[in-house]
């Protein structure tokens, strides 16, 4: 049986740029108010600092947020949501809802569900890598000099 019905672009659209990976839970943490991107990041695991960018920059694009400057000592960046990005509310709380109707706790349970980051000081970079690592394919391959 053939579908007959096409699909609303304006519906495609929205459907595909609120469900981009992370977009919803970026929306869902500005609703209460402006967040800095650390606090973003902090919030939402297994998010890239690159890919908090990515999105925070095509919600932009979109007029969903809003990036905010303030001059202080240090330069301080806030974002926030715009009237666009409000007007969001509502859909994501009907989403919220469903969700809690439909989707289970072993749903999102198991060894690859997200764990909430730690809030506080982030350890520095160097702190996430092993103290050991493989070598390069070029560093295994490289000839050592032997005893002169």
């Amino acid at each position: 049986m053939a579908l007959h019905r096409a699909l609303c672009p304006r519906f495609h659209k929205a459907v595909e740029l609120v469900g981009a990976r992370w977009t919803g839970a970026i929306i869902h943490l500005l609703l209460p108010g402006r967040a800095r991107f650390s606090e973003l990041r902090l919030a939402i695991p297994d998010l890239s600092d690159r890919m908090l960018s990515e999105r925070l920059r095509e919600l932009e694009g979109e007029g969903i947020v809003e990036r905010m400057v303030i001059p202080e000592i240090p330069v301080r960046v806030e974002y926030a949501l715009t009237d666009k990005g409000r007007a969001l509310r509502a859909a994501l709380d009907a989403l919220g809802k469903w969700a809690e109707r439909w989707v289970s706790p072993e749903d999102v349970a198991g060894p690859s569900a997200p764990q909430p980051r730690r809030v506080g000081r982030a350890a520095p970079r160097s702190a996430h890598r092993p103290a050991t690592r493989k070598p390069s394919r070029s560093e295994h391959l490289r000839v050592k000099p032997g005893p002169a």
